[in-house]
């Protein structure tokens, strides 16, 4: 589907996020391909199509060292999105990290067998939150999402968060950003719980020390 954008321009929502990931592995080949040669291959929704292939590695519970990588690259790429940058830029390091032909197949075949509802789902609806002061909103959001990714075991979550946000972007769906948001919310309200909690009881254990 193509609809007008505020720019003027024809804007191409109808993104397969499966057929996407297929070609980037098919593209790969044995050898994979650079983060430079994923982004050069994108187009007009570039920064929420990486914000989504980078989320999807975190999604796997309690992984570490991933997260706490990609998780420099998301913030770049949403700190970007907030200051209104059209073209998204990642310093040289991060662009010539190569993911392996491994890793994009495996991502290629979990979008097919768990990520096919995006696709039946998601369409251009409730634009406003998808597009210009949205996308900047969802972009804060993704930021404040991918802090708590870096955190040890608390991963899986939050990058649930980044993929309705970067899909809502992605195709333009007002409704995916706003349930992103609602997650994003929901799990920080959740830590700001537990880490009040914690400090409220450690309060209170030292106060029945002796002395």
């Amino acid at each position: 589907m193509t609809v007008p954008s505020p720019s003027g321009h024809a804007d191409d929502v109808s993104h397969d996020i499966a057929r996407l990931l297929r070609r980037l592995s098919d593209d790969g080949g044995e050898a994979g391909l650079t983060l430079e040669e994923i982004r050069d291959r994108l187009d007009e929704r570039a920064y929420g199509l990486l914000i989504l292939l980078l989320s999807i590695p975190c999604l796997v519970p309690g992984l570490y060292g991933v997260p706490q990588v990609v998780g420099v690259a998301i913030l770049l790429l949403a700190g970007q999105m907030l200051v209104g940058r059209e073209e998204p830029w990642l310093p040289r390091w991060l662009l010539n990290l190569r993911a392996k032909a491994s890793w994009l197949k495996a991502m290629a075949d979990f979008a097919e067998s768990k990520l096919g509802w995006i696709d039946r789902f998601s369409r251009p609806r409730l634009r406003r939150f998808a597009d210009g002061p949205g996308e900047k909103l969802a972009a804060a959001f993704m930021i404040l999402a991918t802090l708590t990714i870096v955190l040890p075991m608390t991963n899986t979550i939050p990058s649930v968060a980044l993929a309705l946000l970067a899909v809502g972007l992605i195709q333009r769906d007002g409704l995916f950003v706003i349930a992103g948001a609602a997650v994003t919310t929901a799990w920080l309200t959740i830590l700001g719980v537990v880490a009040t909690g914690l400090l409220l009881g450690a309060e209170w254990a030292t106060r029945l020390l002796p002395g």
